[in-house]
């Protein structure tokens, strides 16, 4: 199979989100969000890492999710993205987001990505600008959350 195109769904193990939340059950590091002036920048790391809560309690003062880009199981029907068979984010990033980087990214958990399961590579080259919380989103990156400003606003003060 190429590395570039995405694999048929897995039936045996969940597919994980990228872009999750760290109370959700076997969360993990994969990346550190820097802001820039030109928006979120991810450095993926080399290995991710469980995220216990001594290691959540890093990113101190702010919430894990400004600091940290966290991967764990797709909660499917408890997320407001999915549509009982594909990640509408995800969809929305590749249709609407420009690509950020023309290699992939030195990801870990691409196997197992829910983004790329879905939409290939063009999901990873837009996913080091991608950031769980944005307080600073552009119009475009509002579009894409395509979530209720209720719903934005308790997303980002999780």
């Amino acid at each position: 199979m190429n590395m570039l195109t995405p694999a048929p769904p897995s039936t045996r193990d969940p597919l994980l989100c990228p872009s999750s939340q760290p109370e959700v059950a076997g969360a993990r590091v994969i990346g550190v969000v820097e802001q820039t002036p030109s928006g979120p920048e991810v450095t993926y790391l080399e290995k991710p890492v469980t995220a216990t809560a001594d290691v959540l309690a890093m990113s101190a003062p702010f919430h894990p999710t400004e600091v940290f880009r966290l991967a764990a199981a797709c909660q499917t029907h408890l997320c407001p993205h999915f549509d009982g068979a594909n990640c509408g984010l995800a969809t929305r990033i590749v249709e609407m987001m420009p690509a950020v980087v023309d290699q992939l990214p030195a990801c870990k958990i691409r196997q197992e990505c829910r983004w790329f399961r879905q939409e290939g590579a063009a999901a990873c080259r837009r996913c080091p600008q991608i950031a769980t919380v944005n307080y600073k989103a552009s119009e475009t990156m509002q579009t894409v959350v395509n979530l209720a400003p209720v719903l934005i606003q308790i997303v980002n003060h999780r």
